[in-house]
């Protein structure tokens, strides 16, 4: 309503203007519709940069800028040859046409390095936490972490790249149904997060020019913006630290609270499911945790007391092994 307003406000400020001109012409109505129809097409030009961010015109006019900057040196180089002043203003002109242009472009496509081409003037709001943590869909589709945000184990924003919501979506409208379930599940939970007036969730519209891999993009990113990157995928995670990007698991976080359990204590689980070897059965802590029970096939879908023989702790988490308690 506010923005319907200011451009009525406009059309007449524009109409009145043309009329005021057109009467010291003497022809106050013709001046009226010059500038109504100004403003209209004023209008319709402000509509079609909806989608231009002020980060990207920002970036432009600062490649203008510097564009006009190097053709004035070049300019004034070119004024202590022996030229012809008529050649002189032709490459004045022309020199600055050229390095505005080139400028200008250059800014656009490197509008996400400005924080380090200025690396000290940054304007942010004082309402938000500190850091820019970019979501992974592996973090997304898990989750948990907006519970984990909402208990400050993760301080900062939350950024999901346009990359990585477009790899959501492609999830979601896949012909594979589990592939299909887990895009929809992580668009549904992007979608409660923005909702939550306790997240600080935001997306990040960004260019592509590369057919670089999600997982190389997410990382060049974070190192660019100084990012940390919140994922569940372990080789995401070794990758992005050989690279010094400081990642967030959301697994090891987990495998960290877990409860730690002793060997030879007496645990009562349910078995679900038959093992890998013969005779083993499977249950789970109510943390997740895999316990691997030996010669306990027959008893699946019973809940039977078990003794802890050994724990094994791999890199995707802990798995326990057990006996029958006698």
């Amino acid at each position: 309503m506010t923005l319907l307003f200011v451009r009525c406000f406009f059309l007449v400020i524009s109409g009145a203007l043309g009329y005021y001109v057109g009467f010291l012409k003497e022809n106050p109505i013709l001046g009226g519709v010059i500038g109504l129809c100004g403003g209209l097409l004023l209008i319709f030009f402000e509509k079609g940069l909806r989608r231009v961010s002020v980060r990207g015109l920002s970036s432009m006019l600062f490649g203008l800028l510097l564009g006009i900057l190097m053709a004035k040196l070049v300019s004034d180089v070119l004024e202590l040859m022996p030229l012809d002043p008529f050649y002189q203003s032709v490459s004045r002109v022309v020199l600055t046409i050229v390095f505005s242009y080139i400028g200008a472009v250059m800014a656009l496509r490197g509008k996400d390095e400005f924080n380090i081409i200025i690396p000290y003037v940054k304007f942010k709001r004082q309402d938000v936490r500190e850091g820019i943590i970019l979501l992974d869909s592996s973090a997304i589709i898990d989750g948990r972490v907006a519970d984990i945000y909402k208990h400050n184990f993760l301080p900062g924003r939350l950024v999901v790249p346009k990359f990585i919501l477009d790899e959501i979506q492609r999830l979601a409208d896949s012909s594979d149904d589990v592939k299909r379930q887990r895009g929809r599940r992580g668009m549904e939970l992007l979608r409660m997060m923005q909702k939550d007036p306790d997240v600080d969730i935001s997306v990040q519209e960004t260019e592509e020019f590369d057919d670089r891999n999600v997982d190389r993009k997410l990382i060049d990113l974070a190192k660019l913006i100084d990012a940390r990157i919140c994922t569940t995928d372990f080789n995401l995670g070794e990758i992005a630290r050989l690279q010094s990007v400081e990642v967030l698991n959301i697994r090891e976080l987990i495998n960290a609270i877990k409860p730690f359990i002793l060997t030879g204590e007496t645990l009562l689980v349910k078995l679900i499911r038959e093992g890998k070897e013969q005779g083993q059965a499977l249950a789970f802590t109510e943390e997740g945790t895999m316990i691997v029970v030996n010669n306990a096939r027959e008893f699946i879908g019973q809940e039977k007391k078990i003794v802890v023989t050994s724990i094994l702790q791999t890199q995707a988490g802990r798995i326990i092994f057990a006996d029958l308690a006698e």
